[in-house]
């Protein structure tokens, strides 16, 4: 998109309601987690027949779990006897059994066994001690669910989204690395400090080095999107590089610190190529020339290791933008062989407290495929965390408390660079029938 055809756009805010209402927080368990499509894991946490990953979402939880078919499938992780959880955390099993008064289940959710069954008698029906089927569907190499038994099917329900991604091929990505902590704020705030570009300037000073580049952002349905407006006379450019006045040197110091301060949003091929486009292109090669050397070398590397690029129309690719949100709590930053992805969850009832857990994806040569543990890391450090994230925690918790003060009414979201942030409340209201954002002027 060009910033030349940006206009004037409304102008909105959003109550503080879908923030710090309890009622509101509490009213969500039904209106919206019990009805949505969302993340419960990753294909490969669920690899082999038996594996099994349980996803607790407030009073609910699910086990998602590989059949012998290779298929996958869902359960609420409750006995029907007494109502004992059956797993906590990820695992391998052939079966699944209750603590409490040791009933059995099959991967398939097929009873296998009632403690001293005859003292029922003809009252248990097969159906009665079976687990209760959840929908689950994959897309993008990610396991979704639904409680609703009524939900469209899930690619239908990410709309937009999927053959907007698609050409991204995620489904071949694997975890890099793997944490997650606890935030002192609503959910959405977490939410959506990621899923606009408008905070960089503010919160990452250092990323915009070259340029303070301006964001276009839109909604996608009941999901969001953006990515960085392209200006004439200066090209897209590749982490910030935009503006440097040798893009050799701009695009290796870009992409080293991106790799130092994100951990992410880039890999080692692409730092190890930068970092030699000095000695293998001339002084004075034009930022085009040498993006398109740097594309070329860094494809021809991974090609060596086994690792295919997809094959991504350059007009597509700008249309995808840097980062969705799909709706509710995923964010995804993305690229031809790596993602950034974000998910955060209600803490319980309380509508100041938040599960937010961070991961990387990447494109890996067969074999070479890391493992990471999902790691708890509440120590925010440098130790535990990148710079960058860091500087976007600090946000949460201060606007969170910001927006109980008397002097705040309601916040007004940028009318083009913060769009999927509105959509997002829009969305919230559909499925919640209050909250929704008021036009300003």
């Amino acid at each position: 998109m060009n910033a030349e055809t940006e206009v004037q756009a409304q102008a909105w805010s959003i109550p503080t309601e879908a923030y710090l209402s309890p009622d509101y927080a509490r009213a969500e368990r039904d209106a919206i987690w019990r009805k949505v499509w969302q993340v419960a894991c990753r294909e490969e946490e669920i690899e082999k027949p038996g594996d099994f990953v349980t996803y607790d979402i407030l009073d609910d939880s699910i086990i998602v779990t590989r059949q012998d078919d290779g298929s996958i499938k869902a359960y609420h992780n409750v006995c029907p006897h007494r109502g004992r959880k059956l797993t906590e955390g990820c695992g391998h099993a052939k079966g699944f059994k209750c603590g409490f008064h040791g009933w059995t289940w099959a991967l398939d959710g097929r009873n296998l066994g009632v403690t001293r069954k005859s003292g029922y008698g003809d009252s248990l029906s097969a159906d009665d001690i079976r687990l209760k089927d959840v929908r689950a569907e994959t897309w993008g190499g990610w396991v979704f669910i639904t409680m609703d038994p009524d939900a469209v099917p899930l690619r239908e329900y990410l709309g937009e989204v999927a053959p907007l991604l698609d050409p991204f091929e995620m489904q071949n990505m694997r975890y890099r690395w793997r944490q997650w902590l606890h935030f002192p704020c609503n959910w959405k705030v977490a939410v959506e400090a990621f899923n606009e570009g408008y905070h960089v300037i503010g919160t990452h000073p250092q990323l915009a080095v070259y340029s303070d580049k301006p964001t276009w952002s839109r909604s996608l349905g009941i999901h969001g999107n953006f990515g960085a407006l392209q200006r004439e006379g200066v090209g897209g450019g590749t982490a910030g590089a935009a503006g440097a006045p040798d893009m050799r040197i701009g695009l290796a110091t870009s992409l080293n610190q991106v790799w130092k301060e994100v951990w992410a949003t880039t890999t080692q091929t692409m730092v190890d190529v930068a970092n030699k486009l000095v000695d293998e292109l001339p002084e004075g090669t034009s930022a085009m020339d040498v993006q398109m050397h740097f594309m070329r070398r860094v494809i021809e590397e991974d090609a060596k290791n086994g690792i295919t690029w997809p094959a991504l129309d350059p007009k597509h690719a700008a249309e995808a933008g840097t980062d969705v949100h799909i709706f509710p709590n995923t964010v995804l930053i993305y690229g031809p062989t790596f993602a950034l992805c974000y998910r955060a969850r209600p803490n319980g009832y309380d509508p100041d407290s938040c599960i937010f857990e961070v991961y990387t994806l990447e494109k890996f040569s067969k074999g070479q495929e890391p493992k990471p543990e999902n790691l708890y890391k509440p120590e925010q450090t440098l130790d535990h965390w990148p710079v960058v994230l860091l500087q976007d925690f600090s946000n949460m918790g201060a606007v969170q408390q910001g927006m109980k003060s008397m002097a705040f009414g309601s916040a007004r979201p940028h009318p083009t660079e913060e769009e999927a942030v509105v959509g997002f409340h829009r969305a919230l209201a559909g499925y919640m029938g209050t909250g929704g954002p008021v036009e300003v002027g």
